[in-house]
């Protein structure tokens, strides 16, 4: 692949503070709004980490300003996956590692991990469920431009009732009695409890365990886990804090349940059917399919260091999250990109695309749901999610067209993150 340009923008700042610089881009094919095509030959101007001008065009900028040249290559705007587990990655060691590993060695993790989702061209996401001290803190460090990465949306732990998903099993009674924490609640008022702790500590999002889970080595099933008293009383007051609230759930009644209390979104939705559709239709919710995550532990079964419970639930679950992503877009369903990466392996979140094609989306409909529609569920669509005037410099660009083949996106050549370019590739 030509390079595209200008030696001096493509170094990655890996230590220190990463600095935006002002740059002109030449866009051969550009996807300023996703769901609206291509503008041929375009120039973005970049100023301070932020666009400032979109035109036709090849303009050559101001004086001293260096020039990007894509011109053979499909500009899109930095990918967004609003489902991630950023300080952790599934695997033969995971169970073991939660005794090895202090919440530190997790955040350093995190930033390796944030480092390849920044180079899969994902510049931004929303982490929903880690320790609240390390992905707190990664967020944090990202931000002021410490440590390379994604900006963050983060939940910090997810609030889940005793013994369910969100809550430490399958380990000996004194070895759980020592790692539950203040995320777990019982009763209507210790859930709101849980809640206000989650947003002291730092949550921008309250993330909650509806139903039973894959991941969690217990034989819970996978249905609702909260009574409805307690998802009214955790949305009441995460709304009530500003907070949005986001429910994990895979069965039908707990899904509905969230739905009915005011969710505002679900996350993976996996026995969805007519009734739950128009119920997430009523409630304005958003679904965030995880479908690489069902794609994932469909691979487990036969792994030995996967726990038997969760071999089961996975064999049950993993083959039929398509087909639901299937059902939700025929009904007209809101859907936010997400991947549960996590489960799946840091930097292969662009593999979500294809199966998203997979359920019926065209390849401009899925990168939408990866752009503007997730931009818009994370809440910052004011500052992300489109190449406009007065957004952030969060800028891709592939070499083959995205919209003929979306696994192009699976191997990404240059990334552009708030201004400073992380990637080059020939």
């Amino acid at each position: 692949m030509k390079r595209f340009g200008l030696a001096a923008l493509a170094a990655v700042a890996f230590a220190g503070m990463a600095n935006a610089q002002d740059a002109v881009i030449h866009a051969g094919y550009l996807l300023a709004k996703p769901g609206e095509g291509y503008l041929r030959k375009q120039t973005v101007t970049v100023k301070d980490g932020r666009i400032v001008s979109v035109e036709a065009g090849y303009k050559p900028g101001p004086k001293g300003v260096p020039v990007i040249d894509l011109r053979d290559a499909y500009v899109l705007p930095g990918l967004i996956d609003s489902h991630v587990h950023i300080t952790s990655e599934s695997g033969p060691n995971e169970r073991i590692r939660m005794f090895e590993e202090t919440t530190v060695d997790q955040a350093f993790d995190g930033a390796e991990f944030a480092h390849k989702t920044l180079l899969a061209g994902f510049t931004t996401v929303q982490d929903v469920g880690g320790s609240n001290d390390a992905v707190f803190g990664l967020r944090d460090a990202i931000a002021k431009g410490y440590v390379p990465g994604p900006r963050m949306r983060a939940a910090g732990q997810a609030i889940s009732v005793t013994g369910g998903h969100g809550d430490i099993n399958g380990y000996s009674p004194d070895v759980m009695a020592l790692f539950t924490g203040t995320n777990i609640c019982n009763g209507a008022d210790d859930c709101r409890r849980a809640v206000r702790q989650q947003v002291k500590e730092g949550a921008d999002v309250i993330k909650i365990t509806a139903t039973g889970g894959v991941m969690s080595n217990t034989k819970a099933g996978l249905e609702k886990q909260f009574t409805d008293a307690e998802l009214e009383a955790i949305v009441e007051t995460a709304h009530s804090m500003g907070r949005q609230v986001t429910a994990h759930a895979h069965g039908k009644g707990g899904i509905e349940a969230a739905l009915r209390a005011g969710i505002d979104s679900i996350e993976h939705g996996t026995y969805l059917d007519d009734e739950t559709i128009a119920l997430f239709k009523e409630h304005n919710a958003t679904l965030v399919p995880t479908v690489l995550a069902g794609a994932t532990v469909s691979g487990w079964v036969n792994e030995p260091w996967f726990p038997e419970a969760s071999r089961a639930k996975a064999a049950i679950v993993g083959p039929l999250m398509q087909d639901m992503l299937r059902r939700a877009h025929e009904g007209g369903v809101n859907v936010a990109f997400g991947t549960d990466t996590g489960v799946s392996k840091h930097g292969d979140n662009a593999e979500e695309f294809a199966l998203m094609v997979g359920a019926g989306y065209t390849p401009e409909e899925a990168i939408h749901a990866a752009t503007v529609k997730a931009s818009q569920h994370i809440e910052m669509d004011a500052d992300i999610g489109t190449i406009e005037a007065g957004k952030y410099a969060d800028i891709i660009a592939v070499t083959a067209d995205p919209l003929k083949d979306v696994t192009e996106l699976e191997d990404v050549d240059f990334v552009m993150k708030g201004g400073v370019v992380y990637k080059n590739e020939d």
